[in-house]
């Protein structure tokens, strides 16, 4: 049986929750025997992050899906590329640092992305590949994931996922931003698990 690491992230800023583990959340109400999923709430810190990611991987996963809130997307987004640069909130580009030093540029995915996009579509929810995950924490989870499966020589396979804001998240916004339901997106997640059922092709 496939091991997955689902993770995602506390509130931030003006949000007083956050999409992805609202999602994870209602998934966990009735989340499947298989594959054996463990689930993990990162902190919005750079430091944190790094420190928490690590020692959840050398678990030993299968795959890691990591979740975070995309205000004003309005599909599913698989981030294919994780980029070697952290912007903090509020910063300039220029001010970018490296998340590690004398590493790759970046970092993609190989887990069949497209396939889920494609798969989701056709289930009826909006779904897409993106390029890459931004400079900010998500970008950085991603990155950082790969990283240390690389340095551990870990079998794990590794991806993250954008989702939109819930719909509870913007009834109280003056100019309300896109959002999809969290039981929409907690079953897009359904369905990307249970295509983990078995060891990824």
């Amino acid at each position: 049986m496939s091991r997955v690491l689902l993770t995602a992230f506390e509130p931030y800023d003006e949000w007083s929750a956050n999409a992805s583990w609202l999602a994870v959340q209602h998934l966990t109400r009735d989340l499947p025997t298989s594959p054996q999923v463990t689930t993990r709430l990162y902190p919005v810190d750079f430091s944190l992050l790094r420190e928490r990611l690590v020692g959840d991987l050398r678990e030993n996963f299968d795959v890691a899906l990591m979740l975070g809130q995309a205000p004003g997307a309005t599909a599913i987004a698989f981030e294919s590329i994780g980029v070697n640069a952290a912007v903090a909130r509020g910063s300039l580009a220029e001010d970018a640092a490296p998340l590690a030093a004398d590493c790759p540029t970046a970092y993609r995915s190989d887990l069949p992305l497209g396939d889920w996009s494609r798969r989701l579509r056709e289930a009826g929810i909006p779904a897409q590949v993106s390029h890459h995950a931004g400079t900010f924490l998500c970008n950085a989870a991603m990155y950082l994931a790969h990283y240390f499966i690389e340095r551990m020589s870990l079998p794990t396979r590794a991806t993250f996922i954008h989702v939109p804001l819930d719909v509870s998240q913007a009834v109280d916004v003056a100019s309300p931003p896109a959002a999809m339901p969290v039981e929409i997106t907690a079953e897009s997640l359904r369905l990307v698990l249970s295509w983990l059922k078995a060891p990824v092709s």
